[in-house]
């Protein structure tokens, strides 16, 4: 590219693909395809016209000026309308909400490895038919299955179901199957699982129905379908098979194969908190150096060979086969997100080499960045995504002009300076998104990167063709397993804060930068201003005599966040998922720590499992805080910490806020865990909240006889809407204008119950159903508004429960302010 005119529509026409694609997967709501495709032929129009000011835009500024316009408005159009076009197409073979709910016989292929877990094996299942008892029912052509057997099932409160034979991809099966539209919790700074399940093209999930009233299982045969699966579940299973050490055999078939499901939640602990979580999985890096290494091993053999060298250069052999075999090495590990975004990129760079062209390196990043995003427009909700291209473009940016030193010193020099310089950069990106940056990790990643990538991932993939290669990479991985263990003791291994919003994190990623560019100190200095508003960032508080309350989104059980001006208290920590998952973990330590939240004080009502599953782990992040139960003695949980049993008449203040425990009296009976749960109300400057936790009718009525007033603008439904709750008397008592109920969607309790919402509907109350509104928060402030997270944050791609008609509740989140 000679000319600098030309440069700059070229920069134009590819920062037009991102930029459409950006504004289009920020769409609250999908439009028509005819609007999607109206706007790709205005796109088309506008690039016509640019054909008309070609001559003009080298006749002065002005023409320039209309020309690079035009590019980008053309291609941006473009962008926009066929990333809509997709969405609407996909969109529009969703799961049909009649089907939601009932016994399904589904015909079909297993088509990707199984992945287990203490409840069963949970598995993608590709259909062929499916029908009921009124005859064909249309479901979507990809699910995601799960098995639920055995004890630790009916533990978790799910079917008792008996063990099911082994599955394996391939394998062609007739189920009985119940499912649902793609729905998970929605809360913010948190995982978008329906966005996750989008972009593997999963349009419904569910479970197989196995019990004795049901039609058995039967597998119809096996087939030569999905053989890379096939392959991939025989390594997998050769592996946990053959290694002893469950850690390290989960960190090899997670290298080897891509199942990340194998390594413990512990371990991933310690690989957050030394930074090299990135190495564990099937990431860019891992695809990158595949690349490297077969396209140095192919260019060596292809060098020896005069006549293969006279057909076609060494180099650009090497460089086509590298990418073959990346490609390869990506599809073998599960073709996941970042495996396809990292092959994209290798392409496109591989490319612009093949055909001679020399970008600078600006012009060169943009393209590769665009034709990831035009291959898939949704990676740019991906943290992933920005952590790789950012990483990329500030290597870029600080190698531009540096000599190729050949010396191996040299290379260290350069090795350790790359390093520091995406450390530094990625750390308020790094807050930004995970509200947390190790301090470590710089040590860590200097070590950790040359050994997993050039010891333990080779010795790993040599496995596959001699097996008792995989010992050697065991014991490469629980030789590192032992310094990250050492390194993530430090009590600094670590350092979190609050979320920045995104100027703030757009500003520091700058500012890093400055800070690694070889300029004059004093411009490099210019930086350090820069990353101040990432790192001390704090979000706002209620004022003295506030307090806000967030309902975290936990699907079937309870969590509640109060904040006052300088206090926390959290109400509840929701489910356990699993023995390795809960919602304590996946949901309220992100959310507390992207808030700066330091928590005071823990209460959990009662002992209920979806009331205190995620309670050791709000714990363990908040050494600080205390805990006030109603747990009976010898409980689990008190082992982690010194409980005060929750008692009526107990209050205290904080900030000009009171809190008064309502229940229970002690005088309960201890053996029913609902009966004795503790009743929190919150108050302050006129404003209030009652935080019932599974009070059933009988305690109710015991409230009204002791306890005046009960009057709350808030009420956190108790029993989550069950009919044993919610007593007409009690609600004439509380009057509330919110009724905020935490109940996972589709639940089989059927919570909130169609005449309890009823009830609240008669009496004024806005139900509030955590199903359809996510997290909800409410603020004493201003006490007639309720924000829900899944109308502020609303996409497309995100799931709306259907209403009383179509099979809902009959429960409606409200609208915000």
């Amino acid at each position: 590219m000679n000319a600098s005119g030309d440069r700059r529509l070229l920069e134009a026409l590819l920062g037009g693909a991102v930029l459409g694609a950006v504004v289009q997967v920020h769409q609250a709501a999908l439009w028509s395809s005819e609007v999607y495709s109206a706007l790709g032929v205005a796109g088309a129009v506008a690039a016509l016209l640019l054909g008309c000011v070609a001559r003009a835009r080298r006749e002065g500024v002005a023409g320039r000026f209309v020309a690079f316009g035009l590019v980008v408005l053309a291609s941006g159009l473009i962008a926009f309308a066929l990333a809509g076009l997709r969405a609407c197409d996909f969109a529009g073979r969703g799961l049909d909400p009649v089907v939601e709910g009932r016994d399904i016989t589904v015909v079909g292929t297993i088509a990707a490895m199984p992945r287990h877990s203490e409840l069963g094996p949970r598995f993608r299942f590709e259909t062929e038919g499916a029908g009921d008892r009124s005859g064909a029912v249309r479901v979507p052509r990809r699910l995601s299955l799960a098995w639920f057997a055995g004890a630790p099932a009916a533990a978790a409160g799910l079917e008792d179901q008996p063990s099911g034979p082994v599955l394996r991809a391939g394998d062609r099966w007739q189920f009985t199957v119940r499912l649902r539209a793609p729905h998970g919790q929605l809360n913010p700074h948190g995982f978008d699982h329906e966005l996750w399940l989008w972009e593997q093209g999963v349009q419904a999930t569910g479970y197989v129905r196995a019990g004795p009233a049901h039609l058995a299982p039967r597998k119809l045969g096996s087939s030569f379908r999905y053989p890379v699966e096939q392959a991939r579940q025989a390594v997998r299973d050769s592996i946990l098979a053959r290694l002893v050490d469950r850690q390290a055999a989960g960190v090899v078939a997670a290298l080897v194969t891509g199942d990340q499901a194998a390594i413990d939640r512990a371990d991933w602990d310690v690989f957050r908190a030394t930074g090299v979580a990135h190495l564990m999985s099937i990431s860019g890096l891992h695809v990158t150096m595949f690349a490297w290494l077969a396209a140095a091993v192919l260019g060596a053999a292809w060098r020896r060979s005069t006549r293969l060298c006279l057909l076609w250069p060494a180099p650009h052999a090497a460089l086509a086969g590298g990418l073959v075999l990346a490609a390869a090495y990506a599809l073998f590990s599960g073709w996941g997100v970042p495996a396809q975004r990292t092959v994209l990129m290798l392409a496109a760079v591989g490319w612009l080499r093949l055909s001679g062209r020399r970008w600078p390196w600006p012009v060169t990043w943009l393209f590769a960045c665009a034709v990831v995003v035009t291959a898939d427009p949704w990676a740019l909700m991906h943290a992933g995504f920005w952590l790789s291209f950012v990483a990329v473009g500030v290597l870029f940016a600080t190698a531009a002009g540096e000599s190729a030193a050949a010396g191996g010193l040299a290379r260290l020099r350069t090795l350790l300076r790359e390093q520091a310089v995406v450390t530094v950069a990625l750390a308020p990106l790094s807050l930004l998104l995970f509200g947390q940056v190790s301090l470590v990790g710089l040590v860590a990643n200097l070590a950790a990167i040359p050994w997993v990538t050039l010891v333990v991932t080779p010795l790993a993939m040599a496995g596959v063709l001699l097996s008792p290669v995989w010992d050697l990479a065991a014991w490469a991985v629980q030789t590192l397993g032992g310094a990250l263990q050492w390194l993530a003791g430090f009590p600094f291994a670590v350092w979190s804060g609050a979320a920045p919003p995104l100027w703030a994190g757009a500003a520091g990623v700058v500012g890093g930068l400055l800070l690694s560019l070889r300029w004059p100190p004093p411009l490099r200095a210019l930086g350090v201003p820069l990353l101040l508003p990432a790192l001390l960032w704090q979000p706002p508080r209620p004022v003295q005599g506030e307090f806000e309350l967030l309902g975290a989104d936990v699907g079937q059980g309870n969590a509640v966040i109060v904040r006052t001006a300088r206090h926390t208290l959290v109400y509840d920590t929701g489910p356990r998922f699993s023995t390795d998952s809960d919602a304590g973990e996946r949901v309220l330590v992100p959310l507390l720590r992207a808030l700066g939240e330091r928590v005071d004080r823990l209460m959990l009502s009662h002992r209920d499992s979806d009331h205190t599953g995620g309670a050791a782990a709000v714990l363990a992040a908040h050494p600080d805080a205390d805990l006030f139960a109603s747990l009976e003695p010898g409980h689990p949980l008190a082992s982690l910490r010194p409980v005060t049993p929750c008692q009526a008449g107990q209050r205290w203040e904080w900030d000009g806020i009171r809190f008064d425990v309502l229940h229970p009296t002690g005088q309960e009976q201890a053996g029913k865990a609902n009966a004795i749960s503790c009743v929190l109300r919150v108050s302050g400057n006129g404003a209030s909240a009652l935080l019932a936790g599974d009070i059933e009718a009988a305690q109710e009525r015991a409230l009204l006889d002791r306890v005046a007033p009960l009057q709350a603008q808030v009420l956190l439904v108790p029993h989550h809407g069950s009919k044993t709750s919610s007593s007409a008397a009690f609600l004439d008592a509380v009057r509330p204008r919110w009724a905020l109920v935490q109940a996972g969607y589709r639940n089989r309790f059927g919570h909130p119950a169609a005449s309890v919402v009823e009830r609240y509907v008669e009496r004024g109350a806005a139900v509030v159903p955590s199903d359809r509104c996510g997290a909800a928060w409410w603020t004493s402030a201003r006490p007639q508004e309720m924000r829900c997270e899944r109308e502020v944050a609303r996409r497309y791609w995100h799931h709306r429960p259907p209403a009383a008609d179509e099979g809902g509740s009959g429960a409606t989140a409200p609208q915000p302010p």
